[in-house]
């Protein structure tokens, strides 16, 4: 484990678990967000429902993920009092935990073990669904992108649970 890997791991040291708040699938690309209570993961492949499982296999985007605490931040930048989840496009809804800390981070949520990598970035679609400034407000809280490395099922309230990187 090299330095900066050891140094992360020890600032992670002491997460405690998250919750998750809300899971949301799209069929499609550009199509409806439907709002689950559960959902199940498949290995290397992403959510069962989710359009991106039909993306390609082995892809780090078979899951978003977002924070409460970041969705409170794009409320401040954009001045709106609350924005609904589906707007941001993400699977899931994770709070109680900096996501700062979690990228390149396993996490198990119920059955399932996802490896976070990279940034989930806005799209220009932020600014139809958020308005004008929607895409900057999110800049830097979009989130993370994930691969599913451990299938199985999720449910709204279960805790997250950040895995020790000797775990993995």
């Amino acid at each position: 484990m090299n330095t900066q890997a050891r140094l992360l791991d020890k600032l992670c040291a002491n997460i405690a678990p998250g919750k998750l708040e809300w899971i949301g699938l799209r069929s499609e690309r550009r199509g409806e967000v439907v709002v689950v209570e559960q959902a199940e993961a498949v290995v290397d492949l992403g959510l069962v429902g989710d359009h991106r499982m039909k993306k390609s296999p082995g892809s780090a985007r078979q899951v978003t993920l977002i924070s409460r605490e970041y969705i409170q931040q794009i409320c401040q930048h954009t001045g709106l009092p609350s924005i609904d989840p589906r707007l941001l496009r993400r699977n899931l809804v994770i709070s109680g935990m900096n996501m700062n800390l979690l990228r390149y981070q396993r996490l198990q949520i119920g059955e399932v073990i996802i490896e976070t990598n990279a940034l989930c970035h806005p799209c220009s679609r932020m600014d139809e669904n958020l308005g004008a400034g929607g895409t900057a407000a999110m800049f830097g809280y979009g989130g993370l992108c994930a691969k599913v490395i451990q299938g199985g099922v999720m449910r709204v309230g279960d805790a997250v649970i950040r895995l020790a990187l000797q775990e993995s």
